[in-house]
């Protein structure tokens, strides 16, 4: 346990940031989904839309630096590669 009324102060702070960070990663995750089940279900605009509120809060949750930069653009890479299959 922490000794120093510092170090008490961290811990607190570190479980807020926990607690805010896995409701954002949850949320990213959601988003993710809605994506995959439009695409699932072959409906391309739906798809779309999903994917363009998807890609801001990769991207939002990347600067916050919940995920690297390069993993969000990775996931947004692969699911619009994935829109533009079931397009062609």
């Amino acid at each position: 346990m922490a000794n120093s009324a510092q170090a008490r102060k961290r811990v607190r702070q570190a479980e807020k940031h926990r607690l805010a960070n896995a409701s954002y990663r949850s949320m990213t995750r959601t988003y993710v989904k809605k994506v995959l089940k439009a695409i699932q279900e072959n409906n391309v605009e739906a798809a779309k839309d999903a994917l363009k509120k998807a890609q801001g809060v990769l991207d939002r949750a990347a600067n916050k630096g919940l995920f690297h930069k390069k993993t969000a653009a990775r996931l947004v890479s692969r699911l619009n590669a994935r829109i533009k299959a079931i397009v062609a």
